[in-house]
């Protein structure tokens, strides 16, 4: 680990408590990754919405949807995580909440048969924000019962089996949606999709819930009756005194920008003569490359260390763009050609987006005091949700100008992350 980089605080974790749930919070994360994938906004929702819309603002929203619902009830679920010294019961609000938002979505799907296009289309989008916002309220429980239990030098392997696992079940779900797409009407085979993911989801939360959460560390038992315009001026007070704390949401404000363009990827494909049909095999290359790299990603963030991966995760989100930017401009592929080209940059896209999530979640565990972890996980999700408003003006930028220079800024975003990661490494 780089000497520069911030240590985890918390008194260590007793080895048997540590190794006992290693298993638990491992096989909650690989049957909610498994689940995750059936319903991921840049594949099987982005697919769905496009085929009900034809809108690629429709499509952008999407991904905008999901990362600010996911962000914005973080911010008070920390206040009151913290606030009352425990964070189970917020994990299971989130947890079994989002579980059945995607339940009845896949039921909105399959009554909704007959359903006018503009009709459908508004259900499902709605019940997709529900899901967004009830989903937001696990991740602050989330980093702060895993932290509790499971010690530094650990949690990048952790989250590293989590997506391993994930991914290996997730292609079994890729299969089986590939089968779904293939013998069911649209869009009734996306309703057999999500009634999937609802499963995997409730069989996570429950793996979760009935793990419990550690007693609080001494001096960390609530904030009491502390006010929550105190906690907010604490935030703006943490941002103002904390380098490395600000440092890393301005890194992930140019991620969230790198993001813009992630959406209509598939889009893309489809305009230059991808047959939507064939998403599954997509979403199988997403998946496999996010399981080919989940041993790399866990052994550098335990040895190597949370800043050096999240540098290393910064850097190659330069590639997509440049890959989907050099089909369009150097290269006028055949049909086979084209399957290849985007199984390749969807296999990149997948090991990416398994190394920026172990990375963010690393780094942000790390640099938390432990006594504020949920305040810190809080603040920072609140500070950087804005950032995720950016595939919304993505899709007002495909409408009005074409896909090149959305790719474009997100590809001059990825360097600027890069830049930002670095200076964080250099404090």
């Amino acid at each position: 680990m780089n000497a520069s980089e911030p240590t985890d605080a918390m008194p260590p974790v007793p080895a048997g408590k540590s190794q006992s749930k290693f298993p638990n919070v491992a096989f909650s994360g690989v049957t909610f990754q498994a689940g995750s994938a059936a319903v991921d906004s840049s594949t099987i929702m982005a697919a769905l919405v496009h085929q009900l819309t034809g809108s690629s603002l429709a499509v952008g929203a999407v991904t905008t949807i999901l990362r600010v619902g996911w962000l914005f009830p973080q911010l008070f679920v920390g206040f009151f995580a913290e606030r009352r010294g425990s964070s189970l019961r917020y994990y299971a609000m989130g947890g079994f909440g989002r579980a059945t938002c995607i339940g009845l979505l896949a039921l909105i799907l399959l009554i909704g048969i007959g359903w006018p296009p503009p009709m459908l289309s508004f259900a499902v989008l709605s019940m997709w924000t529900a899901y967004s916002f009830v989903s937001g309220i696990v991740a602050v429980p989330y980093n702060d019962i895993v932290a509790r239990w499971i010690p530094s030098e650990k949690r990048s392997s952790l989250l590293a089996t989590r997506f391993f696992g994930g991914g290996l079940l997730a292609l079994g779900v890729a299969a089986l949606a590939d089968v779904f797409v293939g013998n069911f009407l649209f869009p009734t085979s996306y309703a057999a999709i999500f009634a999937m993911a609802s499963l995997l989801m409730f069989v996570s939360s429950t793996v979760f819930i009935v793990m419990g959460e550690p007693e609080k560390v001494s001096g960390s038992q609530g904030r009491g009756q502390e006010s929550f315009a105190n906690y907010l001026r604490e935030g703006m007070t943490v941002f103002r005194n904390d380098r490395q704390f600000r440092l890393f949401v301005y890194a992930q404000w140019f991620g969230g920008v790198v993001l813009m363009a992630m959406p209509f990827y598939i889009v893309y494909a489809s305009t230059v003569g991808f047959n939507l049909e064939e998403v599954a095999f997509l979403l199988i290359a997403q998946t496999t490359g996010a399981l080919a790299s989940n041993i790399l990603w866990g052994w550098w963030g335990d040895r190597l260390g949370k800043g050096s991966l999240l540098q290393a995760i910064a850097m190659g989100r330069v590639v997509p763009p440049i890959l989907v930017l050099t089909i369009g401009w150097l290269w006028s592929p055949t049909p086979q050609g084209l399957l290849i080209a985007f199984l390749g940059l969807f296999f990149v896209l997948g090991a990416l987006a398994n190394g920026l999530t172990i990375a963010v979640i690393g780094y942000l565990m790390e640099i938390s005091p432990v006594e504020k972890r949920p305040s810190y996980s809080g603040y920072f999700n609140a500070l950087t949700s804005p950032a995720f408003l950016f595939p919304l003006l993505g899709g007002l930028l495909v409408s009005a100008t074409g896909f090149t220079l959305v790719f474009s800024i997100s590809l001059a975003a990825a360097g600027l992350q890069c830049w930002y990661v670095y200076r964080i490494r250099s404090t």
